[in-house]
């Protein structure tokens, strides 16, 4: 076992921890500008089943997938289990046909071909249906990279067995060694902690991620500007949370009905309102000092100083943070 060269201090990897990519928002816009699309097809929603429509899609053209497949559960006998009113509820969803490993292979093989090696894909699933997505990625030579844990506030009552409050979300990629992941966070977990927000009283489709949840996906795996598909568009919440962090989007829904609602939704959401600069994600020099008070003797060392990121050396010294300075400009 190797031991430790120095005396463990807590905090100091979180000092010295900066995310591995990050842009100011003029930056992110000017790469969503430029980005180049090589097909007329980005930024709308294509009415259509997306077995076919990915078939349709050009080679290598996709950055990131994002899916909330159907979950075969027929929701119009549980609406009162899961507080639904069925007039809030848009007409037209469909569930599936057929089994639900047969449906999950069809549209679970067409990804690989429109997947760039840097690409990933985020599929949901209910734990029913876990071991059909599975077995259905590696069918297609799909690798999980992570088996996350979305963790919410809400579960259906039992009597004899625990309450499910959780969805899985399998992260998954085409090429392990060239996948795009942006380590933003000194320590991400593979469990989320994040709530439903409820709209009562307001028209959607049969389910709707939380924006939150969405959001952490992108910024993960892609840049701004890239190109993210949606399968299942259902209420468009891929779709505006792309919009809202500098990214473009496509995706496939065949219950036209949606079309309004969806539209709405694109409408209401303003072009990189919601991206941020990566470093301001992270806990400021005053919070880690206040949890790891030893810090402060460890940063009265100047030597200290050149080891840390230079978002906790900007804060130190005083200057503004950015995510373009260079220890060089101050040793």
């Amino acid at each position: 076992m190797s031991r430790r060269n120095s005396k463990y201090v807590p905090g100091i990897a979180q000092l010295q921890f900066e995310p591995d990519y990050d842009w100011e928002i003029k930056e992110a816009e000017k790469m969503y500008n430029d980005y180049n699309i090589e097909f007329k097809e980005s930024n709308k929603i294509i009415y259509k089943d997306c077995i076919s429509g990915i078939n349709e899609l050009p080679t290598e053209s996709i950055d990131l997938i994002i899916a909330d497949p159907p979950f075969g559960i027929e929701f119009d006998s549980m609406e009162s289990i899961y507080n639904r009113k069925s007039e809030f509820v848009i007409e037209g969803y469909s569930e599936i046909k057929e089994d639900y490993d047969v449906f999950t292979l069809k549209w679970i093989s067409g990804l690989p071909r429109i997947m760039k090696d840097t690409a990933s894909v985020f599929i949901f699933s209910g734990w029913t249906n876990l071991n059909d997505v599975l077995t259905a990625l590696k069918k297609a030579k799909l690798e999980v990279i992570n088996h996350i844990i979305w963790k919410y506030q809400f579960g259906v009552f039992t009597k004899r067995k625990f309450v499910t409050s959780h969805y899985h979300i399998l992260f998954a990629v085409k090429n392990k060694s060239k996948y795009f992941f942006n380590k933003f966070e000194n320590y991400p977990l593979d469990v989320w902690d994040i709530p439903r927000n409820y709209m009562p009283g307001q028209k959607k489709n049969i389910t709707k991620l939380p924006e939150d949840v969405v959001i952490r996906i992108i910024d993960f795996c892609s840049k701004p500007g890239d190109l993210i598909l949606d399968p299942f568009m259902g209420n468009g919440t891929t779709a505006v949370c792309a919009k809202l962090t500098y990214r473009h989007f496509l995706g496939f829904e065949i219950n036209e009905k949606m079309k309004e609602i969806i539209n709405d939704n694109l409408s209401n959401a303003k072009l990189g309102e919601r991206y941020r600069p990566y470093y301001t994600f992270m806990p400021s020099l005053e919070e880690l000092i206040e949890k790891y008070p030893n810090i402060r003797k460890y940063l009265e060392n100047k030597d200290n100083l050149k080891k840390i990121s230079k978002f906790y050396r900007e804060q130190f010294l005083g200057v503004k943070p950015n995510s373009k300075s260079k220890i060089s400009d101050y040793f």
